[in-house]
């Protein structure tokens, strides 16, 4: 994974593309400062899982700035918030759609037997630990606490 954002970074530099440039060096950073803190807590450097994660939470991040600079009137900061969150998602694998979504929390329900909302915590992390970077754990969660009630 870090060496596939290297390798984009590399080649953003020699086509001289900006905002790819911006972004992928964000992402850099970002991945270098979890580093950094794994190292505090005996680790080497994060995972490929926690990297996927790293980018998930980013572009949650241009998601919420995107919405915030759209009520204020700033088209343009809102594209160029969307630019880098098409960006990020290159790195991650294919998102489920909404209907994959439902059936992948009700297959985790049933196999691991849950029910009521005392198992809603087993559930949503089964679900980030085996498809990390491939759904939107925030719709997953309503989808799951609904099947749970």
């Amino acid at each position: 994974m870090r060496e596939q954002i290297s390798e984009s970074l590399k080649d953003a530099i020699k086509s001289q593309d900006k905002r790819r440039m911006a972004t992928l060096r964000l992402i850099m950073a970002a991945i270098k400062d979890r580093d950094v803190e794994a190292r505090g807590h005996g680790k080497e450097r994060v995972t490929d899982d926690e990297v996927l994660q790293i980018l998930s939470k980013m572009i949650k991040q241009r998601e919420e700035s995107i919405r915030v600079y759209e009520e204020a009137g700033r088209e343009e900061l809102a594209a160029q918030e969307r630019d880098e969150v098409t960006i990020i998602r290159d790195f991650l694998p294919a998102q489920m759609d909404e209907e994959e979504v439902s059936q992948t929390c009700a297959q985790a329900v049933k196999d691991l037997k849950a029910e009521g909302l005392r198992d809603m915590g087993k559930v949503m992390n089964y679900l980030k630990a085996t498809y990390p970077g491939q759904m939107d754990f925030g719709k997953a969660s309503c989808v799951v606490k609904g099947l749970l009630l």
